[in-house]
């Protein structure tokens, strides 16, 4: 009878060897660091130093198996932190899905993280260099960009939104969108970085750790970009200041053209959801929001006078209430009395536009927005085509039902509401502002984007300020206004140059007056859409497959 095998000889066999625990560590920590750059704290520097160090790592893995877990562990890294979010609409129902309060975050990690690791690995048919770290910054935005189909589509946290910084500056980082979308953005942004911060950093004595950290033993790599940094980092200033020259020319030729939108009255009543969840108090919910829009009616219609020209006509007023607005389902859908009573308290609109959940004839649920006349009659109603992953869609391979009624039924994609007297408008509930070039009906432009939606399942967190870079975005990106109401903030109209015209902040109650300017012409990405950012991605992945030769 044989001997027992020593216990650190047992625990040596199935423990992680060191370098390999500091390679998982490292990757995750460069990932959960880039998050950093993200709204709302939009530390751009960081990326130089993540993506520089993940470049550094690319270049120095001859692997692809290697490269692909480097990827994957850097996207499980940056979408879990940030996204860490999400466990807030687990929490709200803790009592019931305490259970869940670690999936919805690491989950979303681990379902995107191949996204990270098939760019890494394919950028290994390369050479180390320039080639190499161009191919993942384009094959990463393919990627970025084929998140949209994945589910019902989750394209949160596009890094071309860490450009979307509050206030001027932000407002001319983001003006390329209009040519080239997010997802263009996201392709300038992560070649830059890999390209600027690797050449930076690979001769630095943090590199030279990480190399010998991860590859204990290991005669260190020779430089790769060391004896193109100059050339790097001039083409890298030049265009960055190209982007700029013509974001600035583009902020001051570019006007709005025709007749103005409407006044906006964007109604913010602030309820918990537990409020909601609960049904606490439907009826004060629901005379909360009249008490609201009559005091920003009035307040529209003194707008309304001032800002009239002589032989103009009053510009039309329009309320919108945010998604799922209050408990009852029914006062919309099947009390004609009841849409009568918000009309008459909101006496002097020309519409409103109400969040409400709604029942179809086949006895599902739709997440609705409906448009009600100055009768109370209901004008238009328009049903929520992207339905949140595992909120209000549950994938058809999962055994264990997880969304009550599994699911809502989606409607057929984007509108446009030819409503009375109001110019024609382009309705979007919650998240599906978060896709670039799919917010707008391709045969019938809007001139102006009302968006509804409800951010209390995700407190006072990153989340409500990553979804407001969003619909700044889709507005530079379509050059249409739009104006904004969330239950608890942040409520808010942009401009089609994405300047913020009026907010309310987190976890308020009160009501915006905004009256809408006109729409600006017809951008380059509203003409062609994802078509752009496409083309780009392939363009440069030719340029890096096109072979040269090699100095002497």
């Amino acid at each position: 009878m044989s001997a027992p095998m020593p216990r650190k000889i047992v625990f040596s066999r199935f423990c992680p060897k060191r370098e390999t625990l500091c390679f998982i560590a490292t990757l995750l920590g460069l990932g959960g660091l880039a998050t950093l750059a993200l709204p709302p704290l939009h530390g751009l520097p960081i990326l130089l130093l993540s993506f520089g160090l993940l470049g550094y790592i690319l270049n120095t893995t001859q692997n692809w198996k290697r490269a692909a877990w480097a990827g994957a562990l850097f996207g499980f890294g940056f979408y879990a932190a940030g996204l860490y979010w999400l466990v807030y609409a687990v929490l709200i129902r803790a009592d019931e899905f305490w259970w869940f309060v670690p999936f919805p975050s690491l989950g979303c990690a681990l379902i995107l993280a191949p996204t990270v690791a098939a760019p890494a690995a394919l950028s290994t048919l390369l050479p180390a260099g320039i080639r190499r770290l161009s191919a993942f910054a384009a094959l990463w935005t393919l990627f970025d960009m084929g998140r949209t189909f994945i589910f019902s589509g989750f394209t949160w946290n596009a890094l071309g939104s860490c450009l979307a910084i509050p206030g001027p500056i932000g407002q001319l980082l983001i003006q390329p969108a209009a040519w080239v979308g997010e997802d263009g953005l996201t392709l300038g942004l992560v070649t830059l970085s890999l390209l600027c911060g690797t050449t930076i950093l690979e001769q630095t004595p943090l590199a030279r750790w990480i190399s010998h950290t991860l590859n204990p033993g290991h005669v260190p790599p020779p430089p790769y970009l060391s004896h193109l940094r100059r050339r790097v980092l001039m083409c890298s200033g030049a265009g960055l200041l190209a982007w700029g020259i013509a974001a600035g020319l583009r902020l001051y030729t570019v006007h709005p053209t025709g007749e103005p939108g409407p006044i906006t009255v964007i109604v913010q009543g602030n309820v918990p959801e537990t409020e909601k969840i609960g049904l606490q108090s439907p009826r004060d919910i629901f005379m909360r929001y009249l008490g609201l829009t009559a005091q920003g009616v009035q307040a529209a219609q003194a707008l309304q006078t001032t800002q009239r020209k002589p032989g103009e006509h009053f510009r039309p007023i329009v309320f919108l209430w945010p998604e799922t607005s209050f408990p009852g389902y029914e006062l919309i859908q099947n009390s004609p009395r009841a849409r009568q009573a918000i009309m008459e308290w909101a006496v002097g609109a020309d519409a409103g536009i109400i969040g409400a959940l709604r029942m179809d004839d086949s006895g599902h649920y739709r997440n609705s927005v409906v448009a009600l006349a100055p009768d109370g009659a209901i004008e238009a109603v328009y049903d929520k085509a992207r339905l949140v992953p595992f909120g209000e869609y549950q994938p058809p391979f999962i055994p264990l039902q997880i969304v009550p009624q599994g699911g809502m039924a989606a409607g057929p994609g984007p509108q446009t509401w030819h409503l009375a007297d109001v110019p024609a408008v382009g309705p979007l509930i919650c998240y599906e502002v978060i896709f670039s070039g799919d917010v707008v009906n391709a045969h019938d432009r809007p001139r102006w984007l009302a968006n509804v939606t409800n951010d209390a399942w995700f407190g006072n967190s990153a989340g409500p300020r990553q979804h407001l870079s969003s619909v700044r975005l889709r507005a530079v990106e379509e050059g249409l206004p739009i104006a904004r109401a969330a239950n608890t903030g942040i409520s808010v109209a942009y401009d089609g140059l994405g300047h913020m015209l009026d907010h309310l902040g987190w976890g308020k109650q009160g009501v915006l007056s905004v009256a809408l300017p006109a729409p600006l012409p017809p951008t380059l990405f509203g003409r062609l859409g994802q078509s752009i950012p496409l083309a780009l991605c392939l363009m440069l992945l030719g340029l890096t497959c096109i072979p040269y030769p090699r100095r002497p």
